[in-house]
């Protein structure tokens, strides 16, 4: 399922600023191939002024809800998130079956720690209503920074959630530019806001089955390292990102080692769906999905930034090395997983199996 179906546009919903809730309409004969966990993804394809634009956006309903639903912020200068605020009810899109590792399933985490800025509510969001729904036992705290109480994504949602579950869903709110009341409320999620509210009893980090990080890079290293520091084992903590803190730019000189290694002249052969398919690149010039595009291969890819994981692929056979990589877990990268976005060749023959898991 790694290609592309047409969904219909089936309801626009206002979030906040300069954000929108846009509802998709899966038919019958999808059902099973748009079923999802809480926290999953979807990659959205439209031309836009002429270009193939492809964009991941987390899903924020569940999956007891009739319509799948995606949540997202026009960000500036930014040509889907742009283009998104222009979609009605009616219209149609392409849309990739949903992905992504960062996920919370009913009985399996009971007692989340959620903890999101701006956007990273979405996945947060589909979390925290399906286990609060599906599991009656589970309790569930969320922790959600913004700028102001206007640019809170779902605010009227999450209240209706916590009037629905007043003693197992916990929601706090911080605002970066806003003064509230409580000043503990005031300022950013950073390390510093956890030890406070954890000081205050408002949290307890080492009682919670899983913490879920979604938001800008700095806030999550910067959490996932005081919550390692508050004794909680690294393997119950877990992030998503949406954009790198460095905007995904590569050291000067780190490039140039990479580039250095690269393989001048490399066949690659590509595993999608059972088929096979080769091309030739030089990897000091190019990176293998960009190489794959230009042979007229399609390959599966989202955000091409080395965050999403769309285009994680396993080596079978020769070596290569990424530029940068955002998504992959240490285990990943020792079972042979690469990103086919980021990855230069270091050896005359390149194959990649897509289909591994």
């Amino acid at each position: 399922m790694s290609g592309f179906h047409t969904l219909t546009v089936s309801s626009i919903t206002p979030e906040g600023e300069a954000a929108r809730a846009i509802g998709l309409a899966v038919p019958a004969e999808l059902r099973s191939a748009f079923h999802f966990l809480p926290g999953q993804y979807l990659t959205l394809r439209a031309e836009i002024d002429g270009r193939d634009i492809r964009r991941s956006y987390s899903i924020c309903s569940t999956p007891a809800d009739e319509e799948l639903r995606v949540g997202i912020k026009q960000v500036e200068g930014g040509a889907f998130s742009t283009f998104a605020q222009t979609l009605g009810v009616g219209d149609r899109i392409e849309v990739m079956a949903p992905e992504g590792r960062f996920v919370a399933e009913a009985g399996k985490v009971r007692r989340p720690l959620l903890i999101a800025a701006g956007s990273g509510i979405t996945p947060v969001l589909s979390i925290a209503r399906a286990l609060l729904e599906a599991d009656h036992g589970s309790e569930v705290t969320l922790l959600y920074g913004n700028r102001s109480a206007a640019q809170i994504m779902f605010r009227e949602t999450l209240e209706a959630l916590k009037d629905r579950f007043l003693d197992r869903f916990n929601l706090i709110h911080v605002l970066s530019r806003e003064d509230q009341d409580v000043d503990i409320s005031n300022g950013r999620i950073d390390a510093a806001k956890l030890r406070l509210l954890a000081r205050k009893g408002l949290i307890d980090p080492g009682s919670h089955d899983g913490i879920y990080l979604c938001g800008p890079q700095a806030m999550t290293e910067a959490c996932s390292a005081e919550l390692k520091a508050m004794g909680v084992p690294e393997d119950r903590i877990r992030f998503e990102l949406f954009t790198p803190a460095d905007g995904g730019t590569v050291a000067p000189e780190r490039r140039a080692a990479i580039v250095e290694k690269a393989a001048g002249d490399t066949e690659v052969e590509t595993i999608l769906d059972g088929a096979k398919r080769k091309f030739r690149m030089n990897g000091k010039q190019e990176k293998v999905l960009d190489a794959a595009h230009r042979a007229g291969i399609e390959l599966p890819f989202s955000c091409a930034g080395g965050m999403c994981c769309t285009c994680r692929c396993r080596v079978a056979e020769g070596r290569a090395e990424m530029d940068v990589n955002y998504s992959l877990q240490p285990w990943e990268i020792e079972a042979g997983f690469i990103l086919a976005c980021q990855a230069r060749p270091t050896t005359e023959t390149l194959v990649l199996d897509f289909d591994a898991s």
